[in-house]
């Protein structure tokens, strides 16, 4: 499988500019993911620097219907919504041990109650100013203590947490416990599903990824021990990331990827079967 992204922003995930993430892959081979590319490209009227926006534009309608039609059965994208992921991830980082199934069908059902803090901007804003710990060495005790000042009381999942429970769970995040799944990187989560969605129980799957600094070899390799470790065969053979300029497959996957997740309406039919949401 050939993989590729549209809508990452690293941990600013609250941005109403930007309130998806999509992770599209292609079952092509080199060959014909050249083929589509070359028909894109004439379509495009450009030798290089061709991207989905343009695809895009009304003038290209036919082209992007016709990629639409092309990638039926071949392809699927994984919509994952930026602000329930991390409304979750309130739920999986500090009311249980987390592990590399958050966020993921495998992991625990939090869709209900992350709804319930779906509109309280506040406290998810905190959560993620907490829980980004990217060259952090102490603790910050004002961002736990934001953290909890704008916790809401009306939300029962939050009522036993504890700041002694949420200071150990940020000292093994700040320590890079290798054990924890970064909490703010949703494109984990997002091969997973693209991994599950194409293994479907019955065969594993070699991944060639886009470069992308969020997969890291070690959070891939305990991705797949998860994995694995639930389910038979063991979902995720292998995963190569390069250059999305020289795989015309990865190409493929940018196009798609960037296309559904403009969300426009007059695309809902075209793209309804290679869409999948995701809390």
């Amino acid at each position: 499988m050939a993989c590729d992204e549209s809508g990452f922003s690293g941990t600013n995930l609250l941005d109403p500019a930007s309130p998806v993430i999509t992770h599209a892959g292609v079952d092509l081979d080199v060959s014909a993911a050249a083929d589509v590319i070359a028909v894109l490209r004439t379509s495009l009227r450009r030798s290089s620097e061709y991207k989905s926006n343009q695809l895009l534009r009304p003038e290209q309608r036919p082209a992007l219907e016709w990629l639409l039609t092309t990638l039926r059965g071949r392809a699927h994208v994984h919509v994952i919504d930026k602000t329930a992921y991390v409304a979750a991830r309130v739920f999986e980082l500090f009311t249980e041990e987390p592990t590399y199934g958050a966020g993921t069908s495998l992991g625990s059902d939090h869709s209900a109650a992350a709804e319930a803090l779906r509109h309280r901007t506040g406290f998810l804003a905190a959560f993620v100013e907490l829980t980004r710990t990217k060259r952090v060495r102490l603790m910050d005790h004002a961002a736990v203590d934001r953290f909890f000042a704008t916790m809401p009381a009306d939300v029962p999942a939050l009522r036993a947490l504890t700041r002694a429970r949420v200071e150990t769970v940020m000292q093994r995040l700040i320590d890079e416990d290798p054990e924890l799944p970064p909490p703010l990187e949703p494109l984990v989560p997002a091969l997973a599903e693209t991994v599950l969605y194409w293994s479907a129980g019955g065969r594993s799957v070699a991944v060639v990824h886009d470069e992308q600094s969020a997969l890291t070899p070690g959070r891939v390799d305990r991705l797949g021990q998860f994995l694995a470790a639930r389910v038979d065969p063991p979902p995720l053979r292998s995963f190569v990331q390069v250059d999305s300029r020289e795989d015309p497959r990865v190409q493929v996957a940018d196009f798609l990827a960037g296309i559904a997740r403009r969300g426009r309406p007059d695309l809902e039919e075209l793209l309804e079967p290679y869409t999948c949401a995701a809390s």
